[in-house]
């Protein structure tokens, strides 16, 4: 029997990597924990197969069959990747899952997925202070010459680091229920402040047995490369989980994010300024979490 897949992905700086560490603790959980290029291996396949003159022609003599072939191929692929596991369950990390959710349902169906989101001037910060401690190398999309407003903007351009997935958490509501229930919405600051019962509820959403983490010894694996992120983006994992101080955030910066995203704020911080422990597992629970 195939196992259940279990896609990560989210806004970066959002704990994408410690969610995949603390996944990897459960034994019946097979985790990588650091970005897989299976998402974008499929959208490359269906970009060169949709161009692909003798399966357009097979499309016009046989649709049923030929799109056969090409569901049960993409279905092969994706199980094959992770076919030697030998586990209940694997995780694969890549942010482009979020805007193919349902691409990635119609070849695995029983798939869910984890969307990893933080306070947004919290994002922003984590990123704008790690480029001060690495100022002498520029961003890959070249934010480096920017001043601190200007760079704050970009990153929340449609197509740049914070932007591109946000476009994608804010279709998430143009969803069908059906598509919701496989999406777990996973605050950061929850994530932080009670490791213990955001793990407990996510290994019961996704169907796995209990299992207890302790966040003060966690196993770390192979750590992910950040030189292809120029050290922008670092994916460090810890054998301790420890609540980050908050980033000292300028006050016209933090006023642009939260005007330009409001929707973000009602659906996800309704109450901003309130404590993370007063908010349930998965921001609201099951499904897509609010």
């Amino acid at each position: 029997m195939s196992a259940n897949f279990i896609a990560v992905c989210g806004l970066p700086r959002a704990g994408s990597t410690l969610v995949c560490q603390l996944l990897a603790q459960h034994p019946d959980v097979h985790c990588e924990v650091h970005s897989s290029p299976l998402c974008n291996a499929l959208l490359g396949m269906r970009r060169m197969l949709s161009d692909d003159q003798f399966l357009l022609s097979q499309l016009d003599r046989s649709f049923e069959a030929a799109y056969g072939h090409l569901q049960t191929g993409m279905q092969g692929f994706l199980r094959g990747w992770y076919g030697d596991t030998g586990k209940q369950a694997v995780v694969d990390k890549n942010r482009a899952w979020l805007h193919c959710v349902e691409t990635l349902l119609a070849i695995a169906p029983e798939a869910k997925l984890i969307v990893c989101v933080r306070e947004l001037g919290q994002i922003y910060g984590s990123i704008e202070s790690q480029h001060q401690k690495t100022i002498l190398l520029d961003f890959m999309d070249h934010l480096a010459d920017y001043d601190r407003f200007g760079r704050a903007d970009m990153l929340f351009a449609k197509d740049k680091a914070i932007g591109a997935p946000l476009i994608s958490v804010h279709a998430l509501q143009d969803l069908p229920d059906a598509v919701l229930q496989r999406i777990y919405v996973l605050r950061f600051e929850d994530l932080v402040d009670r490791p213990r019962e955001c793990a407990a509820h996510l290994f019961q959403w996704l169907g796995l047995g209990a299992h207890a983490i302790d966040p003060a010894r966690l196993s770390v694996g192979v750590q992910e490369s950040d030189s292809h992120y120029r050290m922008k983006f670092p994916h460090r994992q810890h054998a301790s989980i420890r609540k980050p101080d908050p980033h000292p955030i300028p006050e016209r910066i933090q006023a642009q994010i939260e005007s330009a995203c409001a929707w973000y704020y009602q659906l996800y911080y309704p109450n901003k300024g309130q404590t993370a422990a007063s908010a349930p597992p998965g921001a609201a629970g099951t499904g897509h979490a609010r």
